[in-house]
């Protein structure tokens, strides 16, 4: 995060799921979660400012994203006004490179970003606990930008654990050109019925992650979501085939989707791969490609 004078810049990063685990619906009709998310640096970028109009303006260079009401970001920075009455206008430009729709969650980043932005820009002083109390009001991963730069969440993904990581992850991300809505995607899963013996334990997950072994954490890797995905959206599945092809580590889907990414054993592998995928007959094909590595 940068400031300057009446203005703040915000780098706001993508996030993977190396497990993701559906436990069953709840009450209200989200469901309860178990997954362990990585935020890796693939990033939007928020520029923050006080301005002379009232309210909340957003712009943005991705013409297919709403800068309404509805837009995350819109709704963070009023919801952080309206709770301590502040009357100033803020003015947002968001330059968008995290692909929407695709499981990377660059809306809850960026709402996260703005939460911690305009604390910065206002001088308000809110503590981490007090910023992912708010963040969870917004949205299910919002929280975890507070808590990471990887964890073990729970809930509906607003209970956060931080993990550290014992070394680095390595990855390599393609996005599909399609999007798929989360919500399209519970509402074709079916929950395991029995909860003792059909449902994963991410208890492997996290010790692998803590011992920082690509391989271990490879095996480990899960995303109950992908098959649903998968039948949906048959990019998903052609992405996860191509990265088993070049034989990384682990190949799992993020989220909901519709990104697959390949969990590199280092850095020369995810080269190799990111080039086989943009200098082959086939390069653009499965989507766009970036090479990645988890946040500090």
């Amino acid at each position: 995060m940068h400031r300057e004078n009446a203005s703040v810049r915000v780098w706001t990063p993508a996030k993977v799921n190396l497990f993701l685990e559906v436990l069953g619906r709840r009450p209200d009709g989200y469901h309860d979660l178990a997954t362990f998310m990585a935020a890796v640096g693939l990033y939007d970028t928020l520029e923050i400012s006080e301005s002379a109009s009232e309210g909340v303006t957003l712009t943005c260079d991705h013409p297919g994203l709403s800068c309404g009401p509805d837009n995350l970001v819109v709704r963070a920075a009023n919801l952080l006004r309206q709770r301590h009455g502040i009357a100033k206008g803020v003015a947002v430009h968001l330059r968008k490179r995290i692909p929407m729709a695709a499981g990377l969650a660059g809306g809850s980043s960026d709402a996260a970003g703005t939460l911690a932005g305009l604390d910065r820009l206002w001088g308000l002083g809110l503590s981490r606990p007090e910023l992912m109390k708010l963040g969870a009001e917004l949205g299910s991963d919002v929280a975890f930008f507070f808590g990471g730069p990887a964890a073990w969440c729970t809930g509906r993904g607003e209970i956060v654990e931080p993990v550290p990581l014992g070394s680095p992850l390595h990855l390599v991300l393609v996005c599909p050109a399609v999007g798929l809505a989360t919500k399209d995607v519970f509402k074709a899963l079916t929950v395991p019925a029995d909860q003792s013996t059909d449902l994963r334990d991410g208890s492997a997950m996290r010790l692998a992650a803590k011992a920082g072994g690509a391989e271990e954490m490879a095996k480990a890797m899960f995303n109950r979501l992908q098959g649903v995905a998968e039948t949906l959206c048959p990019a998903v599945a052609v992405a996860r085939r191509r990265l088993e092809e070049l034989r990384p580590a682990g190949v799992l889907m993020s989220g909901s989707g519709t990104t697959v990414f390949a969990l590199c054993r280092g850095l020369s592998e995810a080269q190799r791969i990111t080039r086989s995928l943009t200098s082959g007959s086939d390069a653009g094909e499965i989507g766009r490609v970036h090479a990645v590595s988890s946040c500090d």
